[in-house]
């Protein structure tokens, strides 16, 4: 139907809307029939004032019922279990952007390394090189992760990372210029740093051991870019939104995505600074972390996130 009459058979009864109501089942109503006929707008009248009309009321609806909304007494719960699940499988193919971006930027480190042997040394710096050096030589190649107290390490790695990531999450205010910047520079570390081991002839040594707290912390990481992109798309494509809305409501999802990703740090943390430095553990062991690790990801960030989305 042409948009006046559209307007017309619907304008009596957005303006009571607008009228404030105490009944959380009437708030519920008005809401469900305000988004299907934001959604009728959006798809026949996108760009018109009565597709804009509709937002504002839409969200002021939305905020009228979530503060009638009895707050339950197990939040913390409910955010673990609901939100941030949902908040992943909502911004999804963001997230895996960051995820192809970092892939390829690692990609990049190792065929630097591969191709100039002094590149290792400019990204990780002499002093580090030359000590994993004297390492091999001596028959422990991972021997830089016992050299501070355990607890020091922990505490030090932990507030390291969660900085890093609420960092690399406030880059994303650049329109995302900075957060492909933090991923590239994570990823050429990576890169660079797993093939120089590879030259040296101790990959899988290693792998069973950087990745025993990696698994975990370098998916924070790439979450946390991710979360990054998600405010800064929300800056550079508002859709219907004015652009200071639209960025608000990304910026609020993305921080819930790094907040979200502390208790994965401190895991990782306590991984690094307890549990990587006994390398001489078996095989099996380093093999079983790991992989728990990478099952906790894959199920929490990606299948979890998309049955919950689906059921609701």
């Amino acid at each position: 139907m042409r948009e006046a009459v559209f307007l017309r058979q619907n304008e009596a009864r957005w303006k009571e809307y607008e009228q404030q109501t105490t009944g959380p089942e009437e708030l519920a109503a008005r809401f469900i029939a305000l988004t299907d006929d934001l959604a009728y707008a959006q798809t026949f009248y996108p760009g018109s004032p009565t597709t804009q009309y509709l937002n504002d009321l839409t969200a002021r609806q939305h905020q009228a019922l979530y503060k009638n909304k009895p707050e339950s007494t197990g939040r913390f719960r409910q955010f673990w279990a609901q939100e941030l699940p949902l908040l992943v499988a909502q911004h999804h193919r963001t997230l895996a952007s960051a995820l192809l971006l970092f892939a390829l930027f690692t990609a990049i480190g190792a065929l630097s390394a591969a191709y100039d042997e002094s590149f290792v040394r400019v990204v990780l710096g002499d002093a580090y090189v030359n000590q994993t050096l004297e390492n091999i030589e001596k028959g422990d190649p991972m021997a830089v992760y016992k050299r501070h107290n355990e607890t020091l390490m922990f505490l030090g790695i932990t507030a390291n990372n969660i900085y890093v990531a609420l960092m690399t999450f406030a880059l994303g205010a650049t329109a995302g210029l900075g957060t492909i910047w933090a991923l590239f520079r994570n990823g050429i570390m990576l890169g660079s740093f797993q093939y120089f081991f590879y030259q040296k002839g101790v990959l899988l040594p290693s792998l069973l051991t950087i990745w025993i707290h990696g698994t975990l912390e370098i998916s924070a990481i790439v979450l946390a870019g991710g979360a990054s992109l998600v405010m800064a798309r929300g800056m550079l494509f508002p859709g219907t939104y004015t652009r200071a809305h639209a960025f608000r409501e990304a910026a609020r999802d993305g921080l819930k995505l790094a907040i979200g990703l502390v208790p994965i740090f401190v895991v990782a943390g306590f991984l690094e600074g307890f549990v990587t430095r006994h390398t001489e553990m078996p095989m099996w062991l380093s093999l079983l972390i790991i992989g728990l690790s990478a099952a906790f990801i894959i199920w929490y960030f990606v299948v979890y996130p998309r049955r919950l989305a689906a059921r609701r």
